[in-house]
């Protein structure tokens, strides 16, 4: 029996020495790195402040300049992520966000029979080239509080070409 149970624990201590001597030796060849970025953004939640000497832009970039070369077919392909939750067609149901057909030009968070968010009710004015840019970039930053929990679109070009995808939907 003694002999029995030394085999035993010689090989469950001879596992742990492998298993621990595989870590080591895994640990010195892969040198993990910390992100420059998040690999996923959560939407709603403050990012921390830039480091010092580093500036963030206060906005976006403008997109006025891009609106000549958009492209309102690409538009359409980056807006497909939004089709979860709205609708791009003539009279379309609102679901989750309104319907968007025809928004350029509509004032801000009025009509399409849809309950808006208090945080978009308090902006006044019209969904034009900049406003949609500005909501775009980061909806929770231009209406804080909004029910809208998509995290943006930070290319520029990408915006431009939704903008001019809503603009061809009339």
């Amino acid at each position: 029996m003694d002999l029995e149970f030394n085999k035993i624990a010689a090989a469950v201590l001879t596992a742990g020495i492998i298993a621990m001597v595989t870590g080591l030796v895994a640990g010195s060849l892969v040198r993990p790195r910390p992100l420059d970025k998040p690999g996923y953004v959560v939407a709603g939640v403050e990012e921390k402040a830039p480091a010092a000497g580093t500036a963030e832009p206060a906005g976006p970039e403008p997109i006025t300049p891009l609106m000549a070369s958009a492209d309102a077919k690409a538009g359409a392909e980056v807006a497909k992520k939004c089709t979860t939750c709205h609708t791009f067609d003539k009279g379309g149901p609102n679901r989750i966000g309104p319907n968007l057909y025809g928004i350029v030009g509509e004032p801000i968070a009025e009509g399409k029979g849809y309950a808006f968010s208090d945080a978009l009710k308090a902006h006044k004015g019209v969904w034009d080239v900049e406003t949609l840019n500005a909501w775009l970039y980061k909806p929770q930053a231009f209406a804080k509080g909004t029910k809208m929990t998509f995290a943006g679109l930070p290319k520029a070009k990408d915006r431009a070409d939704v903008v001019a995808y809503l603009q061809s939907l009339k």
